[in-house]
């Protein structure tokens, strides 16, 4: 079969190379794709929020499946409008989408179903909510935008002061657009994070194994938060009593939930979890594969994902039998370029890629690359996202700054501690 994935991301170079592995797979096809994606599969010239051409060339090319990578096209209807057309396309609907284009939603949703998640208060407007503020006791609080704001539309503040300017920046200056036309203010809750990814066909969960992201930009989890600056899979933080906890009272209400309320979810649910002394409570939910957990995932799995797909899109996740994982851990580290998650300059030429390339258990997932003169350069903020398997977290952690060290461009930066949360 011929297959069509929508995004160009790492988390779709990524899907790529997975899917493009499946003995049941012919062409396959990324939109718009990168530099990354054109060495593993075949770069189609349409944006993903282009409907109509996605639609023409999935006929045209006979597409038998159709994986949508990011948030924001799911949360347009990408997936509603392909279906209408007799496409067959992995990925929820634009009404269970709204789980993660929404956090008001999300949370409105998580308390109806007696889900643990932090207590909160929505906004319509800045005002209410810096009143709000201003009339509560000085305390570590979480401002969050309503919408879709690239992963850094959550700002943690340590007091009020920290709290007043974030919602300022978000309601009134707003620095994410209509992202910020509503706001959630809620309870800072203390931990480390998890990310538990499960695939769902709207009756049976298939729960993946445990990963870890790191979403600040500096080591030790200092700065802005970042779409994500590494992660390593399997997350030692959540054991197998704590996984199948996980399902029972966070994943299993949640699939009821929404199919109430006449959202049957269809795809990928990622809930992402602070691990309090309370137990897991959810911090928010999205509704598609992680980027970065993704490609320690992939690296790790050893099942046909077309296979999974498939099943999910059918409605037969109850017919499969266990999945199979490769025994040793994966480790991703995000190479992104200065200034990020600001501001910062593209078109650098990238060296060492093929050098990198040779080393064993690697694998360099492209994020913002483009071709251009024959030469690999940047075109966005997160570069590459380099991922090893190691026989230990700490061995899989050394492959990948191994591979790491092989690459330069003026200006590229990482993490140095991606994974040393589960070595302590």
């Amino acid at each position: 079969m011929n297959v069509l994935i929508i995004g160009g991301g790492g988390r779709e170079h990524a899907l790529a190379w997975k899917i493009g592995q499946s003995s049941r797979v012919g062409r396959v096809f990324v939109a718009p794709g990168n530099a990354g994606t054109a060495m593993d599969a075949e770069n189609i010239n349409i944006a993903a929020d282009e409907f109509a051409e996605l639609i023409n060339f999935a006929k045209q090319n006979k597409v038998e499946l159709t994986v949508v990578g990011p948030e924001g096209p799911l949360a347009a209807g990408i997936v509603d409008a392909m279906e209408q057309e007799g496409l067959r396309v992995f990925g929820p609907g634009k009404a269970a989408a709204e789980l993660e284009a929404s956090k008001v939603f999300c949370k409105n949703l998580l308390r109806g179903a007696d889900v643990p998640s932090a207590d909160y208060q929505t906004f319509d407007d800045a005002d209410r909510a810096i009143k709000f503020l201003e009339d509560r006791e000085d305390m570590p609080i979480v401002v969050k935008a309503d919408g879709l704001a690239a992963g850094k539309g959550v700002i943690v503040c340590p007091g009020r002061d920290e709290a007043l300017e974030a919602v300022r920046r978000i309601g009134q200056e707003r620095a994410f657009g209509a992202a910020g036309d509503r706001l959630v203010i809620e309870e800072r809750l203390d931990g480390q994070e998890a990310s538990v990814l499960a695939l769902t066909d709207g009756k049976t969960i298939v729960t993946l194994q445990p990963a870890q992201d790191h979403k600040p930009a500096h080591d030790g989890d200092t700065g802005p938060n970042t779409g994500g600056m590494g992660a390593y899979c399997p997350a030692p933080l959540v054991d197998d009593e704590t996984l199948h906890w996980i399902e029972e009272h966070v994943l299993v209400p949640t699939v009821h939930a929404m199919k109430r309320a006449g959202r049957s979810f269809r795809g990928v649910l990622y809930a992402g979890l602070m691990m309090t002394y309370q137990g897991p409570k959810v911090l928010e939910y999205n509704v598609r594969f992680g980027d970065p957990e993704c490609q320690p995932l992939l690296m790790r799995l050893k099942t046909d994902l077309v296979e999974l797909l498939e099943a999910t899109v059918e409605g037969r996740l109850d017919k499969l039998g266990p999945l199979e994982w490769d025994p040793r851990p994966a480790v991703c580290v995000v190479m992104a370029s200065e200034g990020y998650p600001g501001s910062y300059t593209t078109g650098h030429p990238i060296r060492g890629l093929d050098e990198a390339a040779k080393l064993p258990d690697v694998k360099v997932f492209h994020a913002g690359t483009k071709k251009a003169d024959g030469r690999v350069v940047t075109a966005g903020g997160r570069v590459l996202n380099v991922t090893a398997l190691g026989s230990s977290i700490a061995n899989a952690k050394l492959n990948a700054y191994t591979a790491v060290k092989c690459i330069r461009w003026d200006g590229a930066w990482c993490r140095k501690d991606i994974s040393d949360k589960a070595l302590v």
